[in-house]
C-alpha cells in the first residue's frame, strides 16, 4: 500500500492571498493513497523541511507531493529534504500552484483554487506510479576549452587556469583580445582600455595551464559533460610560429597594402601582417586572399627577407582533436549592420558618418589617426560632432527591441572626449532615454552635460549634405518641434547583436539560442552561466548586451562553475533520461532525427530467433548526453523510448485522475 504526504504551501500570500490553502490540504486528505496532509506557511524554509522530515518518519510516508512554486525553483531542495528522511529523492513530485494558480488566476480565487486540486490530483496520481532511480557516475576529464578570445574568454580561462585546471583557449582571429582591445578609453574611470587588456593577454600566453590556438575555428562536438571531444580546425596561417620571432621584417618589406579590419577600414595593413602592435601572438600570420605570391605566383618578398626561414606557403590546414570536460562559450558580439536598415543616414555617400566603434579607434592613441579627431573626408578637425543613440537598438521596425545597455555610456563618453580634445567644440546628443544603470555611470553622465553636452530628446530622421557639412535632421520631443544640427561629424551607437556564426556554433555544441540569436541560458535569474546541455556555460556579451564590468564577472562565474564540475573525480548523472525497450524497439531511429542533444545511437544486438542468431538494429541512449527532454518519446513510433519520471504508465494517470 502506498503511503503519500501532502505539502501545501502558503508562499506568504504568493499562493495564500489567492488560493484556499486550508480548503486544499484538506480536499487533498481525501485523495487515494494519502494519509497525511497538511498546509505550512513557508514550506521551503528550514523549519518547513523539517516538518516534511518529520512527517515521513512519523508517517512512515514512501511518496511526497509538494504544492507549491515552480519545480525549477525549488524541486532540487525538496529531493535533498526527503533523502535526509531516508527516502528516494526521486519520489517526488511538485504541483505547481503558484504560476498555474494564484498568479495567473488573481482575481478569480475560487476557480484558482478548484484548479489548484486538480492540480494537486494529478500530482498524487503521478507519484503513485513513479519508481525509485539511482544516479549513476560519470567520469570527468579535467581540462576546458573556452571557446573565443575576448575579455569574456581570457578571464573564464584565466580563473579556471589559476585555480590549477588546464584549459584550451581557441580563438577564430590571429589574436586574442576581442572587441576590447580595440578601444580607447572605459567608462566611467577612463582607464585606459588597452593598459586593462594587454597584461592579461600576457598573462594567457605566459600562463603554463593555458593552450593557447588562434586562427581556430570549432567544426564537430560530441560527448557530454565531464567527457568531450572537440574537432577544431587549425587554418593555415604559412607563417612557422615555432620558427618565427615577430621581428617584423617580413611585414615591412610586404608591398601589398589592404584595409584594416581592426582598424574598421580606416587605415591599411599589410598582406602579411600582425593586427596590432600589442597582438597575443605577436607573431604574424599571411592573408591567403590578398597575398600575391599566394594568388598569382608572384612576389614571395616575406619569404626571401625572412631571417629564420618561417614563411611556408605550403602550410595547410589542420584538424586537431581536444578533450574536454566542460565548454565555455565566449564568443563575443558584433555591431548591427545599420547601413541597409538605415540608409537616410547616408551610408556609401557620406564618410563622415561613422559607428561608435570607428571613433574608438580613431580617438585612440594607437589607432589610424594617432589619436586624433578627424573628419575622414577631408581630415580636418570636427567642431559639431552629433552623436545619434539607438542605431539599432530599441527599433523592432528596423532594428532590434532590445536595449543594448552599453550604448548610453560609451555616448557619453565619446561626447567628453570631444569636448575635452576639440577647442571650442559642440557636441548634440540625440537619444530616447538615458541609461546609466552601474556604479559611477550616472555621475559620469553628469559630468558629461556639466562639460557642455547637449542632449537632445528625439530619433533623427534624415541625415543630409550642406556644403562641406551634414545636416542632422531630427525631433525634439521635450520641446515639441522639429531641429536640424549642421554637423562636421555624426557617431552612431550602433546595436550589439549575435556573432554571425553564433547561431551555427551552438548548433555545433548542441545548445540552443534565444529570439534575438543570443545564447539561452538555463534560468535567467538561477543558472545564468549554464546552458540546458550540461557542461556548456555561457561568458559575456555572447549571452546578451553587457558593458565590461558584467562581462568580467559573468566569465568568472562560469570560471567558478567548470572548477565546481572538476572538483571532483566523478559526477552523477540525472537519472531522469530516456531508456529503450529494445524488445520492441523496430530501428528506425526517427527519435535520433529528433533528439536535440545528440544522444542517440544506432545500435547492433545479437539475438536468437528459432535456433539461430540474428542481428537488429536498435536505438540506444548515452545517458551522459540526454537532458530528459522527452522529444524522443513522442516521435517512437512503437513507443519503445519512455523518460524515466515521465512514462507513459505515469502520464496516463495524471490524465485519468483530472478527466475520470
Amino acid at each position: 500500500m502506498k503511503r503519500v504526504g501532502v505539502f501545501v504551501c502558503w508562499c506568504g500570500s504568493n499562493i495564500g492571498g489567492v488560493v484556499d490553502v486550508a480548503r486544499l490540504a484538506a480536499e487533498a486528505g481525501k485523495f487515494p493513497y494519502v494519509v497525511h496532509s497538511v498546509d505550512y506557511k513557508y514550506t521551503c524554509s528550514e523549519p518547513g523541511q523539517k516538518m516534511i522530515v518529520d512527517a515521513i518518519k512519523e508517517h512512515r510516508l514512501d511518496r511526497v507531493v509538494i504544492a507549491a512554486c515552480s519545480p525549477r525553483l525549488h524541486e532540487q531542495t525538496f529531493r535533498k529534504t526527503i533523502a535526509r528522511a531516508g527516502l528516494n529523492p526521486y519520489l517526488l513530485e511538485i504541483a505547481n500552484i503558484r504560476e498555474h494558480c494564484s498568479w495567473v488566476h488573481s482575481k478569480e480565487p475560487e476557480k484558482a483554487t478548484e484548479k489548484a486540486i486538480d492540480l494537486v490530483r494529478r500530482a498524487v496520481a503521478k507519484v503513485v506510479n513513479l519508481e525509485p532511480l539511482s544516479e549513476s557516475s560519470i567520469p570527468i576529464t579535467k581540462r576546458a576549452l573556452v571557446i573565443g578570445g575576448g575579455i569574456a574568454g581570457i578571464q573564464t580561462a584565466l580563473d579556471i587556469a589559476d585555480a590549477g585546471h588546464k584549459v584550451v583557449l581557441l580563438e577564430k582571429e590571429p589574436t586574442i583580445g576581442g572587441k576590447m582591445v580595440m578601444l580607447d578609453k572605459t567608462f566611467p574611470t577612463m582607464d585606459c582600455s588597452a593598459c586593462i587588456s594587454t597584461p592579461k593577454m600576457v598573462a594567457v600566453a605566459e600562463h603554463p595551464n593555458i593552450e593557447l590556438l588562434t586562427c581556430c575555428e570549432v567544426v564537430e562536438v560530441s560527448g557530454y559533460i565531464g567527457n568531450f571531444t572537440v574537432k577544431v580546425k587549425q587554418k593555415a596561417r604559412f607563417v612557422d610560429h615555432t620558427k618565427c620571432t615577430g621581428c617584423g621584417t617580413c611585414w615591412e618589406k610586404c608591398p601589398k597594402k589592404v584595409p584594416s579590419e581592426f582598424n574598421l577600414n580606416l587605415s591599411l595593413r599589410k598582406a602579411i601582417y600582425i593586427p596590432f602592435p600589442q597582438a597575443v601572438p605577436n607573431k604574424p600570420s599571411i592573408d591567403a586572399e590578398n597575398c600575391r605570391y599566394l594568388t598569382e605566383q608572384k612576389c614571395g618578398v616575406c619569404q626571401k627577407v625572412c631571417p629564420v626561414g618561417a614563411i611556408d606557403y605550403e602550410q595547410k590546414d589542420e584538424n586537431l582533436e581536444i578533450e574536454v570536460g566542460a565548454i565555455v562559450m565566449a564568443t563575443g558580439y558584433e555591431l548591427f549592420d545599420w547601413a541597409k536598415a538605415y540608409g537616410e543616414y547616408g551610408y556609401g555617400k557620406y564618410p563622415d558618418v561613422i559607428t561608435g566603434l570607428q571613433f574608438e579607434r580613431m580617438v585612440n592613441a594607437s589607432g589610424p589617426t594617432g589619436g586624433k579627431i578627424i573628419r575622414p573626408s577631408d581630415g580636418k578637425e570636427p567642431k559639431n560632432v552629433v552623436f545619434v543613440k539607438c542605431v539599432g537598438s530599441r527599433d523592432e521596425a528596423k532594428g532590434k527591441a532590445y536595449c543594448s545597455r552599453a550604448c548610453c555610456m560609451y555616448t557619453a563618453k565619446h561626447a567628453h572626449q570631444v569636448i575635452e580634445k576639440i577647442a571650442d567644440a559642440q557636441a548634440f546628443v540625440f537619444y530616447i532615454d538615458v541609461r546609466t544603470p552601474g556604479k559611477g555611470y550616472e555621475e559620469f553622465y553628469k559630468r558629461t552635460t556639466d562639460e557642455g553636452a547637449q542632449y537632445i530628446r528625439g530619433r533623427v530622421s534624415k541625415i543630409l549634405t550642406s556644403g562641406d557639412r551634414l545636416l542632422v535632421k531630427g525631433a525634439d520631443t521635450l520641446m515639441g518641434r522639429q531641429v536640424e544640427v549642421e554637423a562636421d561629424l555624426v557617431v552612431l551607437a550602433t546595436a550589439m547583436i549575435p556573432a554571425k556564426t553564433a547561431q551555427d556554433t551552438a548548433r555545433l555544441v548542441g545548445f540552443s539560442v534565444d529570439g534575438d540569436g543570443f545564447y539561452q541560458e538555463a534560468h535567467p535569474k538561477l543558472r545564468p552561466v549554464e546552458t540546458n546541455t550540461a557542461g556548456i556555460f555561457l561568458a559575456g556579451t555572447c549571452q546578451g548586451p553587457k558593458d565590461i564590468p558584467d562581462t568580467v564577472a559573468q566569465a568568472s562565474a562560469a570560471a567558478v562553475k567548470v572548477c565546481v564540475l572538476f572538483s571532483r573525480r566523478e559526477m552523477a548523472a540525472d537519472p531522469m533520461v530516456a531508456q529503450v525497450n529494445q524488445s520492441i524497439c523496430h530501428g528506425c531511429l526517427a527519435c535520433q532525427k529528433v533528439c536535440p542533444y545528440k544522444a542517440i545511437e544506432a545500435k547492433t544486438i545479437s539475438e536468437r530467433l528459432g535456433g539461430q542468431v540474428i542481428e537488429r538494429t536498435v536505438a540506444h541512449v548515452n545517458s551522459g548526453l540526454c537532458q530528459g527532454c522527452g522529444s524522443c518519446t513522442v516521435a517512437c513510433r512503437s513507443g519503445a523510448v519512455n523518460l524515466k519520471g515521465f512514462s507513459d504508465e505515469q502520464l496516463l494517470a495524471e490524465v485519468d485522475a483530472i478527466c475520470l
